[in-house]
C-alpha cells in the first residue's frame, strides 16, 4: 500500500463531515513528539500501514500515568469455574450472526459519516433491547447505558453493571470499536471483521451475563468506542476522562477482529504481547487455557494498534486479543468493501464464539 494515491474530491461529499485540509496533531511512535498533519495526510499514513494516536483533543492523556504504573496490579488465581462454565454454555452464534448482518449492512460506519451515526444509534438500541429483555429487575437497577459524546457525532457507548461492594471501585472493562473505514473513507466499509466482529462478540457476552443474573462485586463495563480508525479518538477521550476523574481501572481487555481463521492455519487466539500489561496478559492466557476449546499464540501488533493503547498510555493495565497470529489476520479484506461476512468461509462465527467465552470469563473471574 506504499504510495497510495487518492482521487480527492473538489466538493464536500454528501453524508460526510470531513475536512481533508483540517490540521491534526498526530503521535506516530512512543516517545516521539507529535507532528501536525492534515486529515488527508492522516488517511495517507493509515493507507501506508502506519498506526498512530491523533492527540489533538487528548494531549493530557497519561499526565498522571506514573502514579498508576508505580503501583503494580496483581490478579488472583482462577476461582469461578462453575459459574463461568455455566454461563458460556448458553452462548450462541445466532445472535451474533443476526446482529453482524445488520451492523455490517450500513454502507460505512465511518465516524464522520451519517451512516456512522445511524449505526451507532442502532447499536445503542440493540444494547437497550438486550438489557430490557434479559436483565432481571434487580440487575436492571445496577445497569446504566450511556452515550459518551464526541464532537464528530458518532458517540462511544458505555454500559456499566455496578458492583455489590460499594468499597470496591476498581473497574473491569471489556472493549471493542464500533466504527469502520475504507482506506479512502468515502467508499463503502461494511467492517464485518474490523471491528463488527469484536462489537457483537462482547455484545453476546453481555447478553448471557444478564441472562445468568450476573451480579458482580466490582463494577464491570462494556465499551463500544467510536473513531478508532481515526487515530483511537473515542477510546482516548474516554480514557482521558477516567484519568481526569481519578477513576480506578482494575483491568481492560480489547476485542478487535475476532472472526477470521486463515485457510491452512491452526485455529488460535492471538494474544498480543507488545504494548500491553504483561501481568494481565498472563492472566488472560490462563483464561484461554481454562475455558476455551482452542489454544493461544503469542503475537505482536505494534504501536497504537487498537483501543487498549490509550488505557496503557494512561497507566491502566490493558490487553488485546485478536483472531489469530497477527500475520494470519484478515489483512486482505479489512478497510475495503470486501470486509463482509460472506466473503469467505474463513469468516467464522464459531471462532467468534470462543472470544465471547473469553469475554465472559474475563468479566466473571475479575468482576467477582
Amino acid at each position: 500500500m506504499q504510495g497510495q494515491v487518492f482521487d480527492v474530491p473538489s466538493n464536500p461529499q454528501p453524508g460526510f463531515n470531513l475536512n481533508l485540509d483540517e490540521l491534526r496533531l498526530v503521535q506516530l511512535s512512543e516517545g516521539q513528539e507529535p507532528v501536525w498533519m492534515t486529515e488527508l495526510e492522516k488517511i495517507e499514513a493509515k493507507a501506508k500501514g502506519l498506526r498512530f494516536f491523533d492527540v489533538t483533543e487528548n494531549r493530557d492523556l497519561g499526565s498522571s500515568a506514573d502514579l498508576r504504573v508505580a503501583t503494580k496490579t496483581s490478579y488472583p488465581p482462577l476461582s469461578a469455574h462453575e459459574q463461568v462454565t455455566k454461563v458460556i454454555q448458553t452462548l450462541s452464534t445466532e445472535g451474533p450472526r443476526a446482529n453482524l448482518e445488520k451492523f455490517s449492512s450500513f454502507r460505512t460506519r465511518y465516524y464522520r459519516s451519517e451512516t456512522g451515526k445511524e449505526s451507532q444509534q442502532w447499536l445503542l438500541s440493540k444494547i437497550n433491547e438486550i438489557t430490557s429483555d434479559f436483565a432481571s429487575p434487580s440487575l436492571k437497577s445496577l445497569i446504566s447505558v450511556d452515550e459518551f459524546h464526541h464532537p464528530w457525532g458518532q458517540h462511544s457507548i458505555i454500559v456499566r453493571i455496578n458492583g455489590s461492594d460499594a468499597a470496591d471501585d476498581q473497574i473491569v472493562i471489556l472493549g471493542a470499536h464500533q466504527d469502520s473505514t475504507n482506506l479512502w473513507p468515502f467508499l463503502a466499509a461494511p467492517g464485518a471483521d474490523d471491528d463488527g466482529s469484536g462489537s457483537v462478540t462482547i455484545l453476546e457476552s453481555y447478553r448471557v451475563l444478564l441472562a445468568s443474573d450476573f451480579h458482580p462485586v466490582r463494577p464491570v463495563e462494556f465499551h463500544w468506542y467510536s473513531a478508532e480508525e481515526g487515530g483511537l479518538l473515542g477510546s482516548q477521550a474516554v480514557a482521558q476522562h477516567y484519568e481526569a476523574q481519578g477513576l480506578k481501572v482494575y483491568a481492560m481487555s480489547q476485542y478487535d477482529m475476532t472472526a477470521w481463521v486463515k485457510r491452512g492455519t491452526p485455529e488460535e487466539v492471538g494474544v498480543i504481547v507488545d504494548y500491553v500489561d504483561s501481568t494481565l496478559t498472563e492472566f488472560n492466557k490462563g483464561l484461554i487455557t481454562e475455558y476455551l476449546d482452542i489454544p493461544f499464540v503469542e503475537t505482536k501488533c505494534g504501536y497504537a494498534c487498537s483501543d487498549h493503547a490509550p488505557w496503557s498510555k494512561a497507566g491502566y493495565p490493558s490487553i488485546f486479543t485478536i483472531e489469530g497470529a497477527f500475520e494470519n489476520s484478515n489483512h486482505r479484506n479489512i478497510h475495503t468493501a470486501n470486509d463482509r461476512i460472506d466473503i469467505s468461509d474463513e469468516f467464522s462465527f464459531s471462532h467468534m464464539l470462543e472470544f465471547s467465552k473469553l469475554a465472559v470469563a474475563f468479566a466473571v473471574e475479575l468482576g467477582c
